[in-house]
């Protein structure tokens, strides 16, 4: 299955971990249904060991905005979400800091509509009602897919629900069309009856981002600690796809026909510090959303983002 901890490690390019480190006491850890490396670090018990002076407690939740919120105001210290919700938050005075990311995920959400809906193309959106988890990676998806559709974002009826609210709604034919990220997007084209309108490949870079509180975003080492953990988690997840899979199901409730189609979807993900391309691509995130009026006031991201060795702003 794996060789040692060390040589995956390398292999994966992860941060070496530092020789000494001082642990923080408790980690509360924030999660979706999507977020991979964090469910299989969970499952592995891999902070037991890279962490074992730190009480680690998990925390799930529907979607990157919800997440964020409890970020924000202190109930979890990391979690992982899309590009959109830490543009939001971000414009909402929220204080929370971007500290790490993993590589893109351009296959990994589409937006679908039924099989034999009149909707052919992009453009087939307008005066439609298109559901989606509000400030989430699949608002940016949605919002890029009309403009590629040649239309504006006042062409459509956007309808905004949770993931599982959403397939509720598309199911039963309350939404024509439904923009939705992995796992969701894989479970919908398992259970048949969905149609790929488009995918975000050449729409968006489906980044993820890890975010912290502002205390853990002061300690690097923890936050070093925790990158070298996950990028070991996803060595594991490249070299074992059975254990994966089998985990994963487990965890998120999801048949196994599921999980490899998503698994399909995911190229090798280690973890580190964003770099400046990064960035950029971010802040075109943000300015579409200003320019559309979908954000209270534009902002600038690279305020926000931890970088190592980089002292955090005293004030917002």
């Amino acid at each position: 299955m794996m060789n040692s901890r060390r040589t995956l490690l390398i292999a994966a390019g992860a941060w070496a971990l530092p020789a000494a480190r001082a642990e923080l006491p408790s980690l509360r850890i924030g999660f979706q249904k999507g977020s991979l490396n964090l469910a299989l670090l969970k499952s592995l018990n891999l902070l037991d060991r890279h962490l074992p002076g730190t009480k680690v407690s998990w925390a799930e939740f529907p979607a990157g905005p919800q997440l964020l919120e409890a970020l924000a105001v202190g109930s979890v210290d990391f979690g992982a979400t899309g590009d959109s919700p830490p543009v939001f938050a971000q414009s909402a005075g929220k204080d929370l800091f971007y500290v790490g990311a993993e590589p893109p995920k351009p296959d990994a959400s589409a937006v679908l509509v039924k099989p034999d809906a009149s909707i052919r193309a992009l453009s087939d959106l307008k005066g439609k009602r298109v559901a989606l988890q509000k400030g989430s990676s699949a608002h940016y998806l949605a919002v890029q897919a009309v403009k590629k559709g040649g239309l504006q974002w006042a062409d459509i009826q956007p309808v905004y629900l949770p993931p599982a609210d959403a397939r509720a709604a598309f199911e039963k034919g309350a939404v024509d069309a439904w923009a939705i990220w992995d796992p969701y997007y894989a479970a919908a084209e398992i259970a048949g009856n969905v149609r790929v309108l488009a995918t975000s490949r050449g729409l968006t870079g489906n980044n993820t981002f890890y975010l912290a509180g502002r205390a853990l975003a002061g300690h690097e080492p923890t936050l070093r600690t925790l990158f070298a953990a996950l990028t070991e988690t996803d060595a594991h997840v490249q070299a074992d796809r059975k254990d994966t899979a089998q985990r994963f199901a487990d965890f998120a409730g999801l048949g196994l026909a599921t999980v490899h189609r998503f698994l399909e979807r995911r190229q090798p993900s280690p973890v580190g510090p964003l770099t400046q391309a990064l960035i950029a691509e971010q802040q075109k995130v943000a300015d579409t959303f200003a320019q559309l009026g979908l954000i209270p006031k534009p902002i600038h991201v690279a305020d926000i983002v931890w970088l190592p060795g980089q002292a955090l702003a005293l004030s917002r």
